[in-house]
C-alpha cells in the first residue's frame, strides 16, 4: 500500500530528476523536443533484444552471413540482432577505457539517451551511475529500465543540462559522452566534466568529427548536422578545448574503419533505414568525417 508520505517522497524524487539546474536555450529546447518526439526503430527495435537501449552507432566486423537468411521475418530479426551486437560492442569499448573502477565509485553519463551506457558501466564495474539528458521522456524511460533490472538504487537518470548539472564538484571517478558532444559548445562541456571529475578521474568521448585536413566541413557533414539538428565539431577543437579545461589525452583511437561495417549493414536493413546511411558512408570514405575515441585524465 502506498502512503501519502511515500507518494510525496516519490513526487519529490521525480521532480529532482527532472529539474535542470540551468535554463535551456532555444536551441536546447529544440533538441529536447526532437528527442521527446523520437521513436526511431533503429534505436527502439535494437534495444528490445536485451533491454539495452543505445543511442549510438556500432563498431567491428559484421557477420555478413545474416543476409543469407531466406525467410524475410528471420532476416529482419537476424540483421537487427547483428546491428545491436555492433552497437553494444561500441559501448563496451568505451567502458573499457573508463579506468579501474570499483562498486564504490560514481560515474557520469553525459547525454545518456535511453540509458544503455550507464547500464553497461554498472554491469562491468558495479559502480553507481548518473545519466543526464535534456529529454524528460528519455530519462523516464531509462529510469523504468533501471527499475526493472533492479539497479535503480545505483543507476539513475536525470532531465538536466549536461553543461550545468548541479552535481557536486569532484564527485565522479569517470565520465563520458557517447555521440552527444555535437549538441554543445566543447569548452562549456569540458569545463563541467573537469569540475565533476576528481583529480585523476577519466573522461572518455566517442564522437563523429570533421577532419581538419580535409578543409572546411563537407557537404555530407552539413547533411548530418541538418538530419540530427546538431553542429559537428572539427577534430582539432576537441584537443584544444581539453587542454583549456585540464583534460589530458592518454589514448586516442580512430574508429572510422571499424564503423563502416555497421553502416553498410544498416543500409541493407529496410526496416531500420533513416535515409542518412549513404551520407555517413560517403563522408567516412572520402575522408571528410571521422569516428574518434579520446580518453583523457583530469589533472
Amino acid at each position: 500500500m502506498t502512503t501519502t508520505a511515500d507518494a510525496t517522497t516519490a513526487d519529490a524524487t521525480t521532480a529532482a530528476l527532472r529539474s535542470p539546474s540551468a535554463a535551456q536555450s532555444t536551441y536546447q529546447t529544440r533538441v529536447a523536443d526532437y528527442w521527446n518526439a523520437e521513436e526511431n526503430p533503429v534505436n527502439l527495435e535494437l534495444g528490445k533484444i536485451d533491454d539495452l537501449y543505445h543511442h549510438h552507432y556500432g563498431v567491428g566486423d559484421a557477420d555478413w552471413s545474416v543476409l543469407d537468411e531466406p525467410d524475410p521475418a528471420l532476416l529482419r530479426e537476424r540483421v537487427t540482432t547483428e546491428l545491436h551486437r555492433l552497437e553494444h560492442a561500441q559501448a563496451e569499448l568505451l567502458a573499457t577505457h573508463l579506468g579501474p573502477l570499483s562498486p564504490a565509485d560514481r560515474v557520469f553519463d553525459a547525454g545518456c539517451g535511453r540509458g544503455g551506457g550507464s547500464v553497461v558501466a554498472n554491469l562491468r564495474y558495479g559502480c553507481r551511475a548518473d545519466g543526464v539528458t535534456l529529454s524528460a521522456k528519455q530519462a523516464d524511460f531509462a529510469n523504468e529500465q533501471a527499475r526493472q533490472r533492479g539497479i535503480d538504487g545505483k543507476v539513475r537518470y536525470h532531465c538536466r543540462n549536461m553543461l550545468d548539472t548541479g552535481f557536486p564538484s569532484g564527485a565522479f571517478a569517470a565520465s563520458w559522452n557517447n555521440e552527444s558532444t555535437m549538441y554543445v559548445e566543447l569548452d562549456l562541456l569540458f569545463a563541467e566534466h573537469a569540475r565533476l571529475l576528481r583529480r585523476g578521474g577519466r573522461y572518455v568521448v566517442i564522437t563523429g568529427c570533421y577532419n581538419d585536413t580535409y578543409g572546411r566541413a563537407s557537404r555530407e557533414v552539413s547533411l548530418i548536422n541538418a538530419h540530427y539538428i546538431c553542429d559537428i565539431h572539427p577534430r582539432s577543437e576537441y584537443f584544444r578545448a581539453m587542454a583549456r579545461n585540464r583534460l589530458v589525452p592518454v589514448h586516442v583511437q580512430d574508429l572510422t574503419d571499424t564503423a563502416i561495417p555497421y553502416w553498410e549493414l544498416r543500409k541493407r536493413a529496410d526496416h531500420l533505414v533513416t535515409g542518412i546511411e549513404d551520407t555517413f558512408l560517403t563522408a567516412y570514405k572520402n575522408g571528410s568525417f571521422q569516428y574518434l575515441m579520446i580518453a583523457a585524465d583530469r589533472v
